[in-house]
Parts: C-alpha cells; structure tokens; sequence
C-alpha cells in the first residue's frame, strides 16, 4: 500500500494541466485551458481544466475531478495506479507499506492482466539482447532494418524463443498464474500441454495512450507458410484491436504539438520514422481504419496526414479509409511515396530535413489525391469517369460541415472539369435523406431562436432559483471557505437619548463560519439533497481541518460528491453567459469583495424564502376566505417587513461594490 506521505507529494507537485495535456490537446483560454472532451466524440470544445483550482470538467459527459480523478476515468488506471503514473512522472520515490496476503488475493483481475503484460514485455526485451538466441536472430534482424540500440530500447522491442513453452515456463516461475497468461493471450492451453503463441517472433510491444502494455505483435523470421507472417494479441479486457494504435504513447505529445499526426500501416513505419526524426506517426496495424482509433487521434488533432506505400496496387482499397475519417470531422491530407518505396524504407535512406521537405510539399488535399488516383484508371473513359465523379462526391458527402462540403464540391468542379450544378445534384441525390433531416433541423433551430429573442422572460420562468442560491453557497464554500473575511452586521442600538439608531459593526471571521451562523441563524437547510449533504460534508471538513486543500478534500469524498463539487468549481467559467442578475443571483465581480459576494448571496436566500413563505400564506388566506385568517395576515405583513429590510441591505451591498 502507498504511504500517505507518498500520495501528498503527488498532489503537490501534479499539475493538472500537464497531466492531462499529455492526453488531450488543450488551448489556453484566459487563466484556464479547453479542448475536445476525450470522453465522448464532439466538434466544439466543452473540456476545461483550471491550473488555478487544480481540477478540470468535462461538461459534455459531466465527468470532472482532481488529476487522480482524470487518469482514472481515461485511462482505467486504479487508485493506486494513478498515483504510481503521476510518481515516475515527477520522479517521486514511492514508499509502501507491506501488503498482506488478503490483498493481494483480492488485487484486481485488470491490474493483474496489465502485471502479466509488463512482464512480458521486459521478458522478450531482456531475451532479445542478453541471449544467444536473441541477438543471433532477433537483434540482428533489427539491425538489418536499420534500428539503433537507443530505438530498439525506445519501442521495447523483443524476441520470443523457438522453444515452445520459453515464456510460459519463465512467467510460472515467476509466480505468474496461469489463468492470467491465457487470458492476456500470451500462452495457449491445449489438452495436454500449454504453450507460448508467439515462439519464434519478434516482439512488438503495443502500448495504451498512458504507456501500458495492452498486447504485441510479433513477426515470425522464419519461412514457415502455414504460420501467419504477423500475429497479434487475441481480443481480450486489455487488447481491443479496433482500439488501439501502434506508438500513440510515444507519438501524442508530437501530434498535439505538430497539430498533426501521420498515420502508417505497419510497426516498422512508425519506428524508422521515429528514429528518422518525425514522432507524430502511429500504425493502424495492418487492420483496416476503425471510428474509434481516428478518435484517439482525435483528442491530439484534428489533421490527419495518410501516409501510402507507392504500391498503386492496394491503394483503392486503402482509400475507403479516408471517407471514415472524413465522417469524423477530421481534415484529411494523403502523401504517397515513390514506387517500391513505404516510410519504412523512404525514411531509412532519407535526411530529416528531406523527410519533413518531402512530406510537406507531396502531401496534398484527399480531393486531388482521389483525382490524381482515379484519373489514371479512367483514362478517355466517359462511364469510368463518371463513376469516378460519383465516388468522389461520395466522399464529399461524408463531412459534416456544410461549408467545407461546398467547397470541396467547387475544388471537384474544377479539378474535373464539370459544372457545380451537376456536382450539387449528385450529393443532393446522395445525401437526400440527410438533407431532409437537415431542413428539418434548420427549421427547429429558427423556432429556438425565435425563442430565445425574448431569452430573458423565458429563461427567469424556468431557471430555479433556490437550486442556483443552494449551488452558489456551496461555490463560495469550495473556493473563500477558509478564508477570513470582514463582515458588516447593522445592529438596533439605543444611543443616550434612548433612542433605537442603526448602527454597523465590523466583525471578522472566517467565510464558512458566516454562513453556517447565517443559516443556523434562520434555521435553514438546503433543500436540494445533494447540496445539502455536500454543505454537511463541508462543515465538517472545515470544523475539523485547519487548512483547506482541495485536492485532499475531493479525495475524501464519494464519488458522486465529487462529481457535482467539480461541476459547480467550473461552472463560474460559464456564468458570463447567463445574466444571472436579472434574476437576482450574483456573480462575484473582480472589484467586488469576498465579504460582499457572501453576504449578497446569503441575504437573496433568504429574501427568497421568506418571499416564498408569503406565497404560502397567501394561498392559505385564499382557501380559508370564511375563516378567521386575523393571524395569518399578521405574519404576512412581518415577512413584507423582512423582505424589505432584506432589500436595503442587499442595496447597500451592492451599492457599497460600486
């Protein structure tokens, strides 16, 4: 188990701009960052992250949290494996204390599967340069390719043995459980004996965004033709081929710097390319382009640069790719390299700077790139030519903005020689019931902003404002809690004439302790229960704690605390937007102290409330119209009486700001 002592270096020296920038492309926007949520597939930034409070939000999927939290949610880690990341990350030496055998019986079956991993990637990196073996035929084959020690080591690039049973033997000795090799995929168990599925390969280590070791890929060296060339990981709860991309740890710090990322086939492309000088390169290994690898790419960039072999044989199969990555959004560029070359081999032979020139000038538009290609198939050919304008509006058809699919048809229209006309006919005719759908929703989006020409009246009849009262005492809690403030109290004293004069006393506590006496005062509860339990939790905190921290304090409380604390944290980065003041709920202004934003928001519950109550008794005055409702009235006019002394304090308040 991690020391206490452990985990507070940590969060003290985790940034969580940093952490998460490794992950996620963020801009700076004022004193916070934004960016594309990694958590759900968006065009709009809805994804901030505040150096200043330490957490960030993510408003599209609501998730939210510390840095811990961040690592958790996006990269599976565990508790303790986040903590871990976040110490070799900042070279914190970690202390543990002993763990008993109870726990380590009831370790998690994942963080097992990722240990298993672990292990063998070390294994056949280890056996690759310090056996026989691995250097006669493992190490020399990278060498053939061209691959430095500083790369070899850089990709963790092994050799498993020709021995059937090599690792598997090695792992069990290890204390490793067989369950675990089986289900990772290393080890195959047959009726009488069980042994490795990759002997005789070397190994290709493929690693998560966050640098775990998920599966391999290994290439056999031998001219075995009935064993396949490459092999990979079985599908299994770490490996999830669709999933993953080859060198997307080592490449994501390149791409969200470079703002793009060249995209290979093979394992051998993206390391000569690294080695070449250019990181902001990963493989879809082999497998043909899925949705959800373009969208790993997608939280670094949103350009990608496909990279093709000059083998025009397979290149109209590997088009179809672009028209997924088109569907995504995304901006799409296509180099091919010279016949009989791949990067791999292009790379090799190439300077850095002839690479990055190359790469720069042959890269060109996935419209004239389609043209280039299909031309050359359709020659003087009329129909072949047809059929090629039709395959190119198709992919047109595919992006889902408008303005960049009207331009691409004009690029098309002059590439092809072929009136606008015709080429907005065939996409109408293609994207018919799209179209359909779009006109509908253009007609919704003219109704919504009809509506919201009168945003004011609509937005005070629906907005609720004790929720937004109950969620501002809980921010202020979160962000001034422990701070000390002065406060003003108007106080009815006799002077020495005897008469009743207002007088203002000054005293000076801190923030927390004004609201609880506030609220005590009136003997008022939140009445959202979320925000009340967060509000009880808060007491406490403060009560018992003498400093505030707030990454220790959301490490402390259940999740779903958590979740809403980092929400309402955020939320102040939105409320420009709302006009919150028209319906008498303040925003802390910058040359407005922490004093009067506290007594602001605390004397608006409760004139609210008391507002609230007057309602009641009207209604009761109303349904009990025959009765003797002398009483009821009574307390009417005592609440007037308090809402209107509630209403020149709040004046002075706000007058006092100005």
């Amino acid at each position: 188990m991690i020391t206490k002592e452990t985990i507070d270096k940590v969060f003290e020296s985790a940034r969580v701009e940093e952490v998460i920038g490794d992950f996620v492309q963020l801009k700076r926007a004022g004193s916070n960052f934004k960016g594309l949520s990694p958590f759900s597939d968006e065009r709009s930034p809805s994804f901030m992250v505040s150096p200043v409070k330490g957490i960030w939000k993510d408003f599209s999927s609501g998730k939210g949290g510390n840095v811990v939290a961040f690592l958790m949610e996006h990269s599976q880690f565990t508790y303790p494996e986040a903590i871990r990341f976040l110490a070799k990350k900042y070279n914190i030496e970690i202390e543990e204390t002993e763990l008993s055998n109870e726990e380590k019986e009831v370790a998690n079956e994942r963080e097992s599967l990722f240990l298993v991993s672990e292990f063998a990637a070390n294994y056949f990196h280890e056996t690759l340069l310090n056996t026989e073996e691995g250097k006669a035929i493992g190490l020399s084959y990278f060498k053939e390719r061209g691959f430095t020690n500083e790369t070899i080591a850089k990709f963790k690039l092994g050799y498993s043995p020709t021995l059937w049973d090599a690792f598997t033997k090695e792992a069990l000795g290890k204390g490793y459980q067989l369950e675990y090799l089986e289900k990772t995929g290393l080890t195959i168990i047959g009726e009488e004996k069980q042994f490795d599925r990759f002997k005789a390969r070397v190994m290709f280590p493929i690693q998560s965004m966050s640098g775990r070791v998920l599966g391999f890929g290994g290439r056999i060296l031998t001219q075995d033709k009935k064993a396949a060339k490459y092999l990979n990981s079985p599908e299994s709860d770490l490996y999830h081929k669709s999933k993953v991309l080859y060198g997307i740890f080592l490449a994501k710090q390149s791409i969200a710097k470079l703002d793009n990322c060249f995209l290979v086939e093979g394992y051998t492309d993206v390391i000569q390319m690294h080695q070449s000088g250019i990181e902001n390169v990963v493989a879809s290994s082999g497998t043909a382009l899925t949705s959800d690898q373009i969208r790993l790419i997608n939280r670094l960039t949103k350009n990608i640069t496909v990279l093709f072999d000059g083998d025009a044989a397979g290149l109209r199969a590997s088009i179809r790719g672009i028209d997924l990555i088109l569907e995504e959004g995304m901006n799409v560029k296509v180099c091919t390299f010279p016949d009989g070359e791949d990067p791999d081999s292009f790379a090799k032979k190439t300077s850095y700077e002839d690479l990055v020139k190359y790469l720069n000038e042959s890269a060109m538009d996935f419209i004239q790139f389609k043209a280039s290609l299909l031309m050359k198939e359709a020659k003087n050919d009329p129909i072949k030519k047809a059929e090629l304008i039709r395959d190119m509006v198709i992919s047109i058809s595919k992006i889902p903005d408008r303005i960049k699919r009207e331009i691409y048809v004009q690029e098309c229209s002059r590439i092809m020689d072929i009136s606008e006309d015709v080429l907005f006919n065939t996409l109408a005719q293609i994207v018919k019931k799209d179209i359909q759908e779009l006109g509908k929703k253009q007609k919704e989006d003219q109704k919504v902003f009809e509506v919201f020409k009168n945003e004011n009246e609509i937005v005070t009849s629906s907005i609720d404002i004790q929720f937004e009262l109950e969620r501002k005492i809980i921010e202020i809690l979160l962000l001034y809690g422990n701070k000390e403030e002065d406060f003003e109290d108007n106080l009815l004293k006799t002077n020495e004439l005897g008469e009743m004069i207002e007088v203002v006393e000054k005293n000076t506590c801190k923030v927390y302790q004004r609201i609880y006496l506030s609220l005590q005062e009136d003997e008022t509860e939140l009445a959202n229960p979320l925000f009340n339990s967060i509000y009880n939790d808060l007491m406490n905190y403060f009560h018992q704690n003498e400093n505030f921290e707030m990454d220790q304090y959301l490490n402390q409380i259940p999740n779903e605390i958590a979740q809403e604390v980092t929400s309402i944290l955020m939320n102040d980065e939105k409320d420009t937007l709302h006009n919150w003041e028209t319906k008498q709920i303040f925003v802390k202004e910058k040359d407005q102290t922490i004093s009067q934003y506290v007594t602001e928001t605390i004397l608006t519950l409760r004139w609210f409330l008391v507002n609230k109550i007057i309602e009641e008794l009207k209604v009761t005055v109303t349904s009990e119209s025959e009765a003797d409702n002398s009483e009821t009235l009574s307390m009417v006019v005592d609440y007037l009486g308090l809402t209107t002394m509630f209403s020149k304090k709040l004046g002075r308040v706000i007058t006092r700001q100005n």
